[in-house]
């Protein structure tokens, strides 16, 4: 009557069929800036509540990290690596007289700004080397004891190549490292590095003489500063080193 035959019928049904037998979706939509910005404070505060409640335990762990020592040992060579002259120096001494091992070595490092003004002027200023050498006389290391480098160095992987050179050229199998407490770790993780291909046993041998403490460095600027600069070292000696 209307002009549809049976044909037509079939193929519009059969049309409509595969038009409502497909299954619709939802489209998937992202967080908006407003959602993210949302979590983003929740995460915040999270992070805030748990630092306020624990943040004595993080920080004390954050400082006890950076310190790394071993029981000392009989070995060949005492390494007093450069900086802090009184704390390293009167460490060593204590090495040095508990006959923990016969020879001192000394680094050199940079000398500063303006220092080889002062020798064309002929003014005797002595080297931060020099000064630790009359420290560690004067508190009864024997001169024959030790021996300095006459190589300059302003970083613990040059001060570590040089140790290297010297511990090889020697034929000596183990050192003791001594340093300031917040240096511990990264120093013996360089002198690790350098001498893993090797059979010396490196000793990490931190000063107590520091006044740096795990539980409260937090609360005096200058430890403050040590901590957050140590923690910036370790991260470039990771990524330029490998250490």
């Amino acid at each position: 009557m209307f002009g549809f035959n049976d044909n037509q019928e079939k193929t519009s049904y059969h049309e409509e069929s595969a038009v409502s037998s497909e299954t619709i979706e939802p489209r998937s939509q992202g967080l908006t800036k407003s959602a993210l910005f949302k979590w983003l404070i929740f995460l915040f505060f999270i992070v805030y509540f748990l630092v306020s409640l624990y943040h004595v335990q993080i920080l004390t762990r954050l400082g006890a990290y950076l310190i790394i020592e071993h029981t000392p040992e009989k070995s060949d060579l005492i390494v007093c690596l450069g900086g802090e002259n009184i704390e390293r120096g009167l460490a060593t001494v204590d090495a040095y007289k508990e006959e923990l091992a016969p020879i001192i070595y000394i680094s050199r490092p940079e000398v500063p700004d303006g220092y080889d003004l002062l020798i064309e002027k002929g003014i005797d200023y002595p080297e931060e080397k020099d000064l630790l050498e009359m420290l560690l006389i004067d508190l009864g290391v024997p001169g024959t004891a030790i021996f300095q480098s006459d190589f300059e160095v302003n970083n613990t992987w040059d001060e570590a190549q040089l140790v290297k050179k010297e511990v090889e050229k020697n034929g000596f199998k183990s050192i003791i490292i001594i340093t300031s407490p917040t240096h511990s770790r990264r120093a013996w993780l360089v002198f690790r590095k350098i001498f893993e291909k090797s059979d010396v046993r490196a000793l990490s041998f931190p000063s107590k003489y520091s006044q740096f403490s795990p539980e409260d460095w937090w609360k005096k600027r200058k430890y403050l500063k040590d901590v957050l600069l140590e923690y910036e070292k370790l991260i470039y000696y990771k990524l330029k080193y490998n250490i």
